[in-house]
């Protein structure tokens, strides 16, 4: 009975904590949809007033991005250990033409500037490697070794970079990892370049700001399955490279798709002004929560007047909110922390940062600081001053436009975060979703409210035929509104999945930032072909988690708990990890699992005792512990029972879920 109950739990854990692709076209419409029309001539209209009114003259960008450059790749395909491709640095080649008609012309531009790769010296003692993931590596070199700062997505593509410095700059070993931030682009390649033995023994230091960890984990652990999918449409990952698909995700290239890792930090930096000397070089650092990530922090190398700025500074408008979902950022708090920026950093010769390309001079780096923050300030203070004077976040968006002087900087365009979506999130971070009308109290669900409006507009040929209307006359926003409900009320109408499609190409290949394009091309994308699953990468999903302490792990497992299931029910568990230490008392009361990191102050329904690797393996990795409990080598005390409903009370695995359709 032990054994049964113990399989039963590995499988279904796991599953709960790890999506599984199934086939979805039971979901879609068997009628096929047709292919996008040409961009239309009022697509072709907001490009031409883009070249009228943008500073397309202006080059200096590309001097910048160009300066210092040493070398690429010989071979532009990066592979896994199994040989998937990871990354493909010619996959963006097609940016070297002009831009096409399916692409707004100020975005092709920042394409151009985000495809160029390879190795950058940007002074005697700093190098980057760009254009090898969504974000920059940065190599300091000390007195006898490299200090990594940000270390890409992938430890595939970490590792190519880290090659490339050592065969062009000289071998030598790492002997410090900076994360200026919690997102995953940042972090998770250190495996590909640091060995974690080494961490632990104290040979590669970690530095982080204070609440890495935690912040790591919830923005892509705990929330992970969501903001994965919906990942999925900011980054355009499902579209082709290509001028009719992803061109650019705004801030870099766009995602590997490598092996993800998380060595978690051995020294954290809690406060502006602190200080750390590591192998010769002294370095200054900035504690900036709260701004474009909940633990974030700049690095000022005062010996050398260079700043990085990590992305707290960008080529672009940044979010304020992310289509992906996260914690709503503080406008206020990210143009205070530039303007404190201004005053440590202000004598600066060199800024660099984690995205984008370096700027040179001090004039340059005072002006660009000084309208970046203005961008955020002006956010910020004249929507919450719209928003007191009783408009909504829907009205703010449509209204507010940033004046002419910084508009007119191309690292204040929005080809990331817009002006039109980060104004709604001040408007949420101020007053939350709701606008205070009684009829948004409680609003119906997508496909009833669809089902009510095809019927009040005279039935979904009635709505089809406005929608059609509208997008003869350009004014494709309003298609998609009427189009929108006609495919929630009947997601097997192919007539509207078409046309909804097709708004959705031209607001695509008009949108100048690159989170609209890749949202709208990757939405028709899936109203013609049906959600498609994910590229499993079970190594990576493991290596993501592996280094988290226990009540992360355990963090995971409570929002995976459907309470429906465990309604009426209870159950003690202890788990017992022989070579960490680590201790986990679970209780599973009223729909919620609650844990602490103690041993178990009172009896319980079960006790497992196991090594982290077997508890890794068996309760998320899908290696079934029923032979290493036969063998002794996994110890189970009291009911299997316990452990048995702890499993059917985990949510299945799921496909992802559909976003355009239902």
């Amino acid at each position: 009975m032990k054994s049964a109950a113990i399989g039963v739990v590995s499988v279904l854990v796991l599953s709960a904590c790890a999506g599984a692709p199934r086939d979805m076209a039971s979901e879609a419409s068997h009628a096929p949809l047709a292919n996008p029309e040409a961009p239309s001539t009022f697509t072709q209209q907001v490009h031409s007033g883009a070249v009228a009114t943008l500073p397309f003259a202006d080059t200096r960008d590309f001097a910048f991005a160009d300066r210092g450059f040493v070398a690429t790749r010989k071979d532009p395909v990066i592979k896994t250990a199994a040989g998937q491709t990871v990354w493909d640095l010619s996959a963006f080649d097609f940016l070297k033409k002009p831009a096409p008609p399916t692409v707004n012309p100020s975005l092709w531009r920042q394409g151009q500037l985000m495809a160029r790769h390879g190795l950058y010296q940007v002074s005697e003692t700093v190098w980057q490697v760009r254009g090898f993931d969504l974000a920059n590596i940065t190599f300091v070199k000390g007195a006898t070794g490299w200090i990594v700062i940000d270390t890409l997505g992938s430890n595939e593509t970490a590792k190519a970079a880290f090659d490339l410095l050592s065969e062009h700059v000289g071998q030598r070993p790492i002997v410090a990892v900076i994360y200026t931030h919690s997102h995953t682009d940042h972090f998770a390649g250190t495996a590909g370049i640091v060995n974690l033995e080494d961490v632990r023994a104290g040979k590669v230091a970690v530095i982080a700001p204070k609440g890495f960890l935690h912040a790591a984990v919830g923005e892509n652990v705990i929330a992970g399955p969501a903001m994965q999918r919906r990942a999925m449409y900011q980054f355009g990952t499902p579209l082709p490279k290509s001028d009719g698909g992803l061109v650019n995700a705004g801030i870099g290239p766009g995602l590997s798709t490598g092996t993800t890792s998380l060595i978690p930090p051995t020294r954290e930096i809690g406060a502006t002004g602190e200080t750390l000397t590591i192998d010769g070089v002294n370095m200054v650092f900035q504690f900036t929560p709260g701004t474009e990530a909940p633990a974030e922090m700049n690095v000022w190398f005062p010996d050398w007047k260079i700043v990085d700025m990590a992305e707290n500074a960008n080529a672009t408008q940044h979010n304020i909110l992310t289509p992906r979902g996260a914690v709503v950022r503080d406008a206020k708090v990210w143009a205070e922390g530039l303007t404190q920026s201004l005053r440590l950093f202000g004598e600066a010769d060199v800024l660099i940062a984690s995205h984008g390309w370096p700027r040179f001079g001090n004039p340059a780096i005072r002006d660009y600081l000084g309208k970046h923050r203005d961008a955020y300030a002006y956010l910020h203070d004249q929507t919450v001053r719209l928003m007191n004077k009783g408009m909504n976040g829907d009205e703010i968006a449509a209204t507010l436009d940033l004046p002419e002087a910084l508009a007119q900087e191309w690292y204040d365009r929005p080809y990331y975060g817009s002006l039109s979506f980060n104004s709604r999130a001040v408007y949420q971070f101020y007053m939350g979703w709701y606008d205070a009308n009684p009829v948004n109290l409680a609003p119906m669900p997508p496909v009833e409210t669809g089902k009510r409006y095809v019927a009040a507009m005279g039935g979904a040929s009635s709505v089809k035929a406005q929608a059609r209307t509208a997008y003869d006359a350009g004014d494709y926003a309003w298609a998609a509104e009427l189009l929108n409900h006609a495919v929630m009320a009947d997601g097997a109408d192919a007539e509207a999945k078409d046309l909804l499609a097709r708004s959705y190409d031209q607001l695509g290949w008009q949108a100048e930032p690159s989170t609209w394009r890749n949202i709208y091309l990757t939405g028709a994308k899936e109203l013609r072909e049906g959600v498609g699953a994910p590229r499993a990468n079970p190594a990576s999903q493991m290596a993501a988690i592996a280094n988290l302490p226990i009540g992360s792990l355990m963090d995971l497992l409570s929002v995976r708990l459907d309470a429906a299931k465990a309604q009426g029910q209870s159950a003690k568990l202890a788990f017992v990890l022989t070579d960490t230490g680590e201790k986990t008392f679970v209780t599973i009361n009223n729909g919620v699992l609650v844990h602490e990191e103690i041993a178990a102050p009172e009896s319980v329904d079960a006790t497992l005792t196991l090594t982290r690797a077997d508890f890794l393996g068996g309760i998320f990795g899908g290696q079934p512990l029923p032979p290493k409990i036969a063998s002794g080598a996994v110890k189970l005390e009291g009911n299997p029972q316990a452990l048995l409903k702890l499993s059917q009370w985990m949510d299945p695995p799921g496909a992802p879920f559909p976003i355009v359709t239902r």
